[in-house]
């Protein structure tokens, strides 16, 4: 005879492997007991019978929004929609639906003890078209999140609060992260402000080194606890919190009164490993716990937000979640089949060329893209130009450094020198091979906005794209708190005809 928890377990394994009905990640947790009480996934449906909103865009060229569904029940995104609705502008992802039937909606995230660098102190939102993949070779959009840019939502319906048991998983780019405070999805406080050690418990993502840190350099999934970092119990460092090397990457943290684990994976393939299980931390204020119930992504509980990362999908429960339940969900995500697909379009690039780019912006088509010194800025070039301008306005295309499904563009006159942003506006720096420098220096050409060559848009920071503006070069959006963020002739200046180079 069967004992009720040996039942349990093989109803999971049948849920995950479809053999007796296909299911969702939330389908399985609720056969484990441990329902989802918030299920946000732009990817993808995370329930078999879903069929609602996963997230809302709105495009830059009107402000109007849609919402993009599933193909069909339990499937994934709309892409195509999207990819129709935001044609020649751009969008951005302004609500992050829950799945749950709870409201728990995911929205632009409001100051707290930081303000974010959008209008009144709000974070940005992330941009539609940052985080291409494909789920079964379907293309879908993950959300990714550069420096200031964040979720959340302070009025939750049914998340753990006090001492309560929950759970959460996420699946994330483990490619994209910083050491910035901090790349965070979970339980916030619900005053967007640090209200003491203990009030959150949310999955981080990065090699932040602060607080607390796993073995090797890092990135590590660890728990964000408000005001620590935790690999483990110990507040400073366990080694047996592994570096992750995956593309995608299965993030788990889950708690109850004096007892959590961390657990992770390959989101693409294989099964969970335990990074930490047992008490919850020796430092006061941890145990017992004073989850305050808020969702955040993207960001901390008092809205830091200089971290940065892609978020594909992640749930939160009531109850904590068994390990047969999560390995469940597991072999779901792996069935899933997350993958890498183009970040490029339009007019293709060709890695060792020279190339110029050519201005389309009516009235000033006789310019290029150029520098003078390390300012990147366009001139008037011609056939009789002087060499030395020619050689300025000319660039060699590499393989992106940061990326090598993009781009990256360097100095035909100064070997050594690439093209990057700072502080949003375009110089020529030399490559000091950092990994700040690489990601700068990163872009992704997208067919021109305006119909016209190539609009290159920064790899970090997806919203903003190559952008003259009074002949400077910068890093501008469609729309913003910066000058060169004017939506005035925004997709002409975006837009550039790539052409051979002068030298």
């Amino acid at each position: 005879m069967f004992s009720r928890t040996s039942l349990e377990a093989f109803a999971l394994i049948l849920l995950a492997t479809g053999s007796l009905v296909h299911a969702g990640p939330c389908d399985i947790y609720a056969s484990g007991g441990t329902p989802c009480i918030a299920a946000h996934g732009t990817t993808r449906a995370l329930y078999d019978s879903y069929t609602g909103p996963l997230y809302q865009v709105k495009r830059g060229s009107d402000n109007t929004t849609t919402t993009i569904a599933p193909v069909s029940a339990g499937g994934v995104a709309n892409a195509a929609a999207q990819d129709t609705f935001c044609a020649s502008t751009t969008c951005l992802i302004t609500i992050i639906y829950d799945q749950s039937g709870r409201g728990n909606h995911l929205t632009q995230a409001p100051p707290g003890g930081f303000n974010g660098p959008d209008i009144n102190g709000y974070d940005n939102l992330a941009s539609a078209i940052g985080a291409p993949v494909t789920l079964n070779g379907k293309k879908a959009y993950g959300v990714f999140v550069s420096p200031g840019t964040g979720y959340r939502n302070n009025a939750v319906s049914g998340s753990a609060t006090g001492d309560q048991p929950e759970g959460m998983y996420a699946i994330l780019d483990g490619t994209h992260y910083n050491d910035a405070c901090c790349f965070d999805y979970g339980n916030a406080e619900t005053s967007s402000r640090d209200t003491g050690n203990g009030h959150m418990e949310a999955i981080y993502y990065g090699d932040n080194t602060v607080w607390g840190s796993g073995s090797g350099s890092g990135p590590w999934v660890m728990a964000d606890l408000e005001n620590g970092l935790f690999s483990g119990q110990n507040p400073k460092n366990n080694a047996g919190n592994p570096t992750i090397t995956n593309r995608f990457v299965t993030a788990i943290v889950k708690g109850m009164p004096n007892q959590w684990a961390i657990r992770g994976g390959n989101g693409a393939s294989g099964s969970l490993s335990t990074y930490w299980t047992g008490a919850r931390p020796t430092v006061g204020g941890y145990n017992p716990m004073s989850l305050e119930g808020a969702i955040i992504l993207g960001i901390g509980g008092d809205n830091s937000n200089g971290a940065q990362g892609t978020f594909y999908e992640g749930v939160m429960t009531s109850g904590y979640p068994s390990d047969a339940t999560e390995n469940s969900v597991q072999a779901n995500i792996v069935a899933a089949k997350y993958a890498v697909t183009s970040l490029t379009s339009g007019p293709a690039l060709t890695v060792g060329s020279s190339i110029s780019f050519k201005v389309t912006t009516p009235g000033y088509t006789t310019r290029y893209l150029s520098h003078t010194g390390s300012t990147v800025n366009t001139q008037v070039v011609t056939s009789s130009s002087t060499t030395a301008l020619k050689q300025a306005t000319s660039w060699i295309v590499r393989a992106g450094l940061a990326n090598s499904g993009c781009f990256s563009f360097e100095s035909t006159d100064t070997a050594g020198s690439f093209i990057r942003h700072y502080n949003f506006a375009l110089v020529l720096n030399a490559n000091d091979g950092s990994k700040q420098f690489n990601e700068d220096a990163t872009f992704c050409p997208l067919a021109g906005l305006n119909g016209q060559g190539n609009t290159i848009r920064s790899w970090g920071y997806p919203t903003r794209f190559f952008r003259h503006y009074a002949n400077i070069g910068y890093i501008g959006s469609n729309g913003g708190v910066h000058t060169f963020d004017n939506p005035a002739s925004f997709n002409d200046d975006v837009s550039f005809i790539v052409g051979a180079g002068f030298a």
